[in-house]
Parts: structure tokens; C-alpha cells; sequence
């Protein structure tokens, strides 16, 4: 039975070990990932931000720079967010969601937008994408975290299986061979 454990002790630690140094790839490869294409958009902190002249190459700078959007957003609509605006302008330019109410475009004879509202759609869409990138980032960090974890777990069990299991194996193998032989007086 010993050797069962032995052997089990050795293919669990071998296994967290992998996994633990397959994590922290992952978990790197991640992180450099998500700065590498944050860095590729050439964004750069606007003066009344967190991040003034700062270029955006990290997640956290990612999610200021996210929070400036909204709040650039918020003042282009007077605090009214998308569902709150009406749908099309009237004649004064003012929103309606009324389409009867609304404005005309010459050309088409369609209702005219509400071109706030097609703004507040883009900039959801990227403040979206950079909130994701600031998510990336936090998972690969905890893919790090745990694949650190994982090598240290795994390094633990090997020690603990050497230096438990094989030794009372190698002890139990020695008193055997010295019972086994005989003895002269």
C-alpha cells in the first residue's frame, strides 16, 4: 500500500506543479497581452482625468480612462443617459421619442436622430472594451497568483511524499535485508 501512496504523492505533486506552471504562463501571457493591445490604441489620459498625458497601456489605466468617458458622455447629454433620451429631435431640436413629433430629414423624409443618443452608444461600446481590458488584467494577475500557489503546493506534496514516505519505505526495505540474514555467534 505504501507504494501506492508514494506513487500517488508523486503524481500529485507532479500535476500541480504543471498546472502551477501552466497558470503562471497563462497568467503572464494574459497580462502582457491586454497591455500590448491597450498600448497598440495609442490612447493617451485626457487633462481632467486620473491619468493626465499618460498613455493607457495597463488595465487600471484602462478603467480611468473608461470612468473619463462616461463622465464626458454625461456632460455631452446633460446627465441623461441612453434610455432616458428620446429617440428623435423635433423641429426645435429638442428630443422626442414621439415620431410624429419629429423633425424630418429633407432628403429621406425619415425622422431625424437623436445624434446624442448614437454618442452615447459609441462611447458604451468603448468604455465596455476597456473595462474589459481592465478585467483581462485582473484575471491574469489572479492566473499568476494561483499559478504560484499551485508550483508551491505541488513542490510541498513532492517534499513531503521524499521525505515521509520514501524514507520509512527505504527503512522498512533495510530492517527486512538485515532480518534476512543470518547471524553468526
Amino acid at each position: 500500500m505504501s507504494k501506492l501512496y508514494i506513487y500517488a504523492g508523486i503524481a500529485a505533486s507532479i500535476v500541480l506543479i504543471a498546472f502551477g506552471a501552466g497558470s503562471l504562463y497563462m497568467g503572464f501571457d494574459g497580462r502582457d497581452r491586454v497591455r500590448d493591445d491597450l498600448a497598440r490604441e495609442q490612447i493617451v489620459g485626457t487633462e481632467d482625468s486620473t491619468i493626465p498625458g499618460q498613455k493607457v497601456d495597463t488595465g487600471k489605466e484602462a478603467e480611468a480612462f473608461a470612468a473619463v468617458m462616461r463622465k464626458h458622455t454625461l456632460e455631452a447629454t446633460g446627465g441623461q443617459t441612453y434610455a432616458q433620451m428620446g429617440r428623435f429631435l423635433d423641429e426645435n431640436g429638442k428630443p422626442t421619442s414621439d415620431e410624429a413629433a419629429a423633425a424630418k430629414d429633407p432628403k429621406t423624409g425619415e425622422p431625424v436622430e437623436n445624434g446624442l443618443r448614437n454618442m452615447w452608444v459609441t462611447s458604451t461600446a468603448l468604455s465596455t472594451a476597456l473595462n474589459t481590458a481592465y478585467f483581462a488584467e485582473r484575471v491574469a494577475t489572479f492566473a499568476i497568483v494561483m499559478g504560484f500557489a499551485l508550483l508551491l503546493t505541488g513542490i510541498g506534496f513532492l517534499v513531503l511524499t521524499v521525505r515521509i514516505l520514501l524514507p520509512s519505505t527505504a527503512g522498512a526495505k533495510t530492517a527486512r535485508t538485515a532480518s534476512a540474514v543470518p547471524t553468526t555467534s
